[in-house]
């Protein structure tokens, strides 16, 4: 029995489990991987190519995520402390706060997305539509590696707002 393994040394985001992978052999071939008709397949250099790019970004965005974590720890810290504040340095410590909470929640999203990516690679449905099933296209992918939805669907979907 293949053992499973993560995707990376993960931190799940609050409340959330670990995200883990199935081992690689259980990958979909690189070949097997969905294109768009016309698309040459998915090569196996190809694949270790959005792989790599996709670990580093995790890594990128988990250092980028325990920096926010860490200033956000220290803003909170701080905001008791401003009792002779006046209006001014109360709403330029309300604005970096929220500044910062917001730079947070799009690394978690980010982090996300990307794990999710990593998955669907392993699970052989890395550049199908989660919409319509169909190939997102090998370009897009190459482009975008966390996309989820063909050009079509991802334009319905902004349309709808």
């Amino acid at each position: 029995m293949a053992a499973k393994k993560t995707t990376g040394d993960r931190t799940p985001a609050a409340g959330k489990a670990p995200v883990t992978a199935p081992a690689a052999a259980t990958a979909a071939p690189p070949g097997e991987l969905a294109v768009r008709p016309g698309e040459d397949p998915w090569t196996p250099e190809e694949v270790a190519e959005a792989r790599a790019l996709m670990e580093s970004e995790v890594t990128r965005l988990q250092a980028e995520l325990a920096s926010s974590e860490a200033s956000l720890v220290g803003l909170m810290r701080d905001s008791g402390a401003g009792a002779g504040d006046d209006d001014a340095d109360t709403g330029t410590k309300n604005i970096t706060r929220e500044h910062e909470m917001s730079l947070a929640a799009n690394a978690r999203e980010m982090l996300e997305q990307t794990e999710r990516a990593l998955l669907r690679l392993d699970a052989g449905t890395y550049g199908l539509c989660e919409v319509c099933g169909k190939p997102i296209g090998k370009a897009r992918m190459q482009a975008f590696p966390r996309a989820t939805l063909c050009v079509e669907d991802k334009q319905k979907q902004e349309r709808r707002g």
